[in-house]
């Protein structure tokens, strides 16, 4: 691993040691965050794939009504009795912070809270099919919104819990070691210098009192 490009002092030994305490908090914070994003992301996958069988299964049965219709309406009846809608839906965005991920949230109203008003035409010259067809398709229209909203947080969260493990990786394999080999060879550093200095000062001790006494410190 290669080590920093600074100087080998005591003050910069200091700045790294925090440096690296700081790292290795952050890096436990960010472990922290992965792991719970990943258990909220498992769970919210499980919901979806329910979610997604259930309204998969309530659009067969929609289209099967729609076939129905079409067999016993002409295709300018059925298009005429579909051309102006009564009800209109309007849909509302917002969004919640989960984990620091802003996940959308979905909130549809009605124009009018008359529930005849998903017909757009009158009940005489239309099939029952074609009133089945409608309601089984408002009855899904919840749960579509709910599914697009859901897959969506799915995809936010997916690309959260990447970006995190992508720093947990990057914190873990390559800053930290860099901090601790850097800190490893300061200290080499420091305490090479130190018995370098230990040495020289003790050579010029005996120097001095071989020159006062014409001693040597060395001979006892």
């Amino acid at each position: 691993m290669a080590i920093m490009n600074v100087n080998p002092t005591r003050m910069q030994l200091t700045k790294l040691k925090k440096q690296l305490t700081t790292a290795v908090r952050g890096h436990k914070m960010l472990k922290d965050k992965r792991d719970e994003l990943m258990r909220q992301f498992l769970d919210l996958v499980r919901e979806t794939r329910t979610l997604r069988d259930s309204v998969e299964q309530k659009l067969t049965d929609c289209n099967a009504h729609f076939v129905n219709a079409s067999a016993v309406m002409s295709k300018e009846s059925l298009d005429a009795s579909l051309m102006s809608p009564k009800q209109q839906v309007t849909l509302e965005t917002s969004s919640k912070n989960v984990m620091s991920v802003e996940i959308p949230q979905f909130t549809t109203s009605a124009r009018t809270s008359d529930s005849g008003d998903i017909f757009p035409y009158g009940f005489a010259y239309t099939s029952f099919e074609l009133d089945d067809a409608i309601i089984s398709l408002n009855s899904v229209l919840e749960d579509l919104i709910k599914l697009a909203e859901m897959e969506k947080s799915c995809e936010l969260m997916s690309a959260e819990i990447e970006k995190t493990r992508r720093r947990v990786n990057s914190l873990e394999h390559v800053m930290i070691p860099r901090y601790q080999d850097t800190i490893k060879y300061i200290s080499m550093k420091l305490e090479e210098n130190d018995r370098s200095s230990r040495t020289r000062l003790m050579k010029v001790k005996d120097m001095l009192l071989d020159k006062a006494h014409n001693y040597s410190g060395k001979q006892h």
